[in-house]
């Protein structure tokens, strides 16, 4: 029955809330959520009627999710500003714009029909981390909840200040013809106007609202998407293919030959466009990304630092924030713009602007640009599946598995391990710049693998098969959503 409480523990993730509606959670339990953020906002900002922004993304069941969440926020006294159909990255931007206490937005971003969540965060830019979901999750499942009398109210057309701020800033003067596509999510109302309003000619792939993603899901690591965009460059001539996710805070990259170029090398490309003009800069990548930003000689002719981190929009965006670097990169195709350049959080239409002007500037076409960085043979993001309860012990079993073969000094394919990294999961590295990333991914039930190599696509290959081998020994994985 529909007014049974149903919500499982599983749903509270690193970073975000994310279930299979009706399955994991009913809108009891999406108000119960609702009534646990209203009491950790007051409890944080000591404020008894908080100002809370709340939008939703285009799935079809977003808006009634958002409405129950929305009457458990008033239930403990929040006031309520309703923005309606959004972007993550418009729902971040009106925290500034309106100097709101706090937000929620409805959405399960890229994850398959079915899904839904929130990201959630109370200081401006940031979103909610471990510790902050932790206390959510204490704070909701043992209903202690704080009892208020709230409102809402709704702000129309806060979508055209948001496409407004964006435009106004970064109006260029080449005309890029730029494929844009979208994979009928959300981002569809919102990056072809924008990109046209900066000065963009636009072609729309799949730009056209519909919850039921016909085609593939809106995720700019999803293999189907890429080759769609990859057959509209090149059909249209086209000088650059961007694809957006599900809400908007994400963003990935074709060339103008119809080539994919992972989110990390072109957060390298923008990084090193920046670094000349913000020298002694620092700039944040996560675990996944590629090993060129630690040898990049234009960064460390600037003198630009680069700290590798926690994959997870959340993770990097504050260790952006805490180290007060100038921007942050994720492979997964986050990106984050510190002042002055941004307010911190991620958005991938931003993104794809910050890409606009490196065209802008340089006399190159995309591949021309591409190619001044040294060749690297990259895997795309591989999720063999595993279950919600078993992935950190597996992953805890691969760091002391990896520990152990560096410490006997194993060759994988005839390599040592020179070094590993394990601020999330196990990153381990060889003498020729190759390495191997496994992580349990942070919201689904499954684990990341990537590999990546400086030397050839066979080394890359076999660093894969090593891994896929020894985590097929340990018996807790399942299908792959892709494998090389």
């Amino acid at each position: 029955m529909e007014n049974s409480l149903k919500i499982d523990p599983y749903g509270f993730r690193e970073y975000d809330a994310r279930w299979i509606f009706e399955k994991d959670i009913n809108l009891e339990g999406i108000k119960d959520l609702g009534r646990g953020l209203g009491t950790q906002i007051i409890k944080h900002t000591k404020n008894k009627n908080p100002r809370v922004i709340v939008g939703h993304d285009y799935r079809s069941y977003s808006e009634k999710i958002k409405s129950s969440l929305k009457e458990g926020l008033i239930s403990t006294g929040c006031y309520i500003e309703d923005i309606g159909l959004s972007l993550s990255p418009m729902v971040y931007f009106s925290q500034f714009k309106l100097n709101a206490d706090a937000i929620a937005m409805v959405t399960a971003s890229h994850n398959e029909n079915g899904w839904t969540g929130v990201k959630m965060g109370i200081k401006k830019g940031l979103t909610h981390g471990p510790e902050e979901m932790k206390e959510l999750k204490e704070i909701t499942l043992n209903e202690q909840f704080i009892e208020g009398d709230g409102n809402e109210k709704k702000i129309d057309d806060f979508h055209s200040i948001y496409k407004k701020d964006l435009i106004d800033k970064n109006k260029i003067n080449k005309k890029i013809k730029a494929v844009v596509a979208c994979g009928n999510g959300t981002a569809g109302i919102f990056a072809p106007d924008i990109l046209r309003g900066i000065g963009c000619e636009v072609i729309e792939l799949d730009c056209n609202l519909d919850w039921s993603f016909p085609k593939y899901n809106p995720n700019p690591e999803d293999m189907k998407m890429l080759h769609a965009i990859s057959e509209a460059v090149k059909i249209n001539k086209a000088d650059i293919g961007f694809g957006f996710d599900g809400d908007g805070d994400r963003c990935g990259v074709i060339d103008n030959e119809g080539n994919e170029i992972f989110s990390d090398k072109i957060g390298l490309l923008i990084a090193r466009n920046l670094s000349s003009k913000f020298k002694n800069s620092k700039f944040v990548v996560d675990v996944k990304s590629t090993g060129l930003f630690n040898t990049d000689k234009v960064l460390l002719n600037n003198n630009c630092k680069t700290i590798y981190w926690k994959t997870g929009h959340s993770h990097i965006k504050r260790k952006v924030n805490k180290e007060k670097a100038l921007a942050g990169f994720e492979k997964s195709g986050h990106f984050f713009f510190n002042q002055p350049l941004g307010y911190g959080y991620d958005d991938g239409i931003n993104s794809a602007i910050q890409v606009c002007h490196l065209l802008n500037n340089q006399n190159k076409k995309m591949n021309e640009i591409i190619k001044e960085l040294p060749i690297t043979y990259q895997s795309p993001t591989m999720a063999p599946f595993c279950k919600d309860e078993e992935k950190y012990n597996v992953v805890d079993k691969m760091v002391k598995e990896f520990k152990k073969i560096k410490d006997r000094k194993i060759k994988i394919d005839k390599q040592e391990i020179k070094e590993i990294i394990t601020v999330n999961g196990v990153r381990f590295s060889f003498e020729d710049g190759s390495w191997g990333l496994i992580r349990a991914s942070s919201n689904k039930p499954s684990l990341v693998v990537v590999t990546e190599s400086p030397t050839s696509n066979e080394r890359k290959i076999n660093i894969f098969r090593f891994i896929d081998k020894i985590l097929k020994e340990n018996g807790n994985i399942g299908e792959y959503d892709q494998k090389i």
